[in-house]
């Protein structure tokens, strides 16, 4: 069955405010999808229209092929887990996940087989005639999931459904939701401001903001090959030094930094001689000491302003003039010299750099 989504060129004005602007997008059958930004980009927007809350302005959003336009939520092959879950608590949890059959008239005998089935799929065999208050946080989620498929939508709709919960059970609910996704073959269409679950979740992830689709593309490369400033910023951790270009040969563009003097990186898109840009390089490519001398082809100097020891790795703040960087190295990657005050060689392979237009964005 085809269960693709398609955003074809929807638009979504609220009076003189346009909180989508125009987007055409295909998710693919059986995809795990993100939209990921900050608050206020448009990702619950585009949500909203794809469940059928709301049509949008221009353009229409077709399910499987077929345009949902003027249809109805109830009568969308979707389901949606919320953000509060809006489980119901006078209910045992076998009623909250048949309840969607109970008003479409399935049969008392098929609707337990459903909730029987649904409950050994999230993991909770046994718990049906258990009380919503019974429940952990964990619980509760995968209780909701359960709910939304069994009305056997083709499409499930996630409305940062995880954020309520504490770290470690986020990180947990990751891998279960993926396994889950995995099992059914449903297209899941994520939304989240949290990089780390769009990066640990999807085969593909939109990066949004302020209505805009900056780059749609599967995690490793939306984290290796950013397109636009947003996008390098957003995604991970980054420094962003600011300079202007020195000379391109093919690929490769050096930059003059103030500061750190040149500096080496793949230019991404158009990138001209004296255009103002920022190289952007990941704290953890920057190699400290002896590594950065024999290793990496840019090297230059800072000082130590602070160290934070946060378990596996360090992060080491360093300043040059007005330029901040950070780099991440791993705690058996410490020495007794690396103390703040102290100046510190640093360096990079200049193809791990990435150098984008100031102002670079879709």
């Amino acid at each position: 069955m085809d269960s693709s989504v398609h955003l074809d060129n929807v638009v979504m004005n609220f009076g003189d405010f346009t909180a989508v602007q125009k987007t055409d997008l295909k998710i693919e059958s059986g995809e795990f999808f993100s939209f990921l930004g900050p608050s206020g980009c448009g990702k619950t927007t585009i949500l909203n229209m794809i469940s059928g809350f709301l049509d949008p302005s221009e353009g229409d959003v077709r399910i499987g092929g077929k345009a949902m336009r003027g249809v109805p939520a109830n009568k969308r092959p979707t389901s949606m887990i919320f953000q509060n879950l809006a489980l119901f608590p006078l209910m045992t949890v076998a009623e909250n996940i048949e309840f969607g059959l109970e008003v479409r008239g399935v049969s008392k005998a098929e609707r337990k087989k459903t909730s029987d089935r649904l409950l050994e799929l999230v993991a909770l065999d046994g718990s049906g005639t258990k009380q919503v208050s019974e429940l952990s946080g964990g619980q509760k989620q995968r209780i909701a999931i359960a709910r939304a498929l069994a009305v056997e939508p083709q499409v499930l709709l996630l409305d940062e459904p995880l954020s309520a919960l504490d770290l470690k059970l986020r990180q947990h609910m990751r891998t279960e939701l993926k396994d889950i996704q995995r099992k059914t073959g449903i297209t899941f269409i994520y939304i989240t401001h949290d990089q780390g679950e769009a990066l640990t979740m999807s085969d593909r992830v939109g990066v949004m903001s302020a209505g805009k689709l900056q780059q749609v593309a599967d995690p490793i490369t939306l984290y290796r090959e950013p397109k636009t400033e947003f996008v390098a910023s957003f995604v991970g951790e980054n420094n962003a030094i600011a300079g202007s270009v020195e000379g391109v040969e093919g690929s490769n563009v050096t930059v003059n930094c103030a500061g750190l003097g040149l500096l080496t990186g793949r230019g991404i898109g158009a990138i001209s001689k004296g255009q103002s840009v920022n190289l952007f390089i990941r704290p953890e490519l920057i190699r400290v000491g002896q590594a950065a001398e024999a290793g990496c082809d840019v090297r230059f100097e800072a000082n130590i302003t602070e160290i934070n020891f946060e378990g596996s790795y360090l992060t080491l703040n360093t300043q040059m003039g007005s330029q901040s960087i950070s780099v991440q190295i791993g705690a058996e990657q410490y020495t007794a010299d690396l103390v703040a005050g102290a100046k510190v060689k640093l360096g990079f392979i200049s193809q791990d750099a990435v150098v984008i237009a100031r102002g670079e964005n879709v």
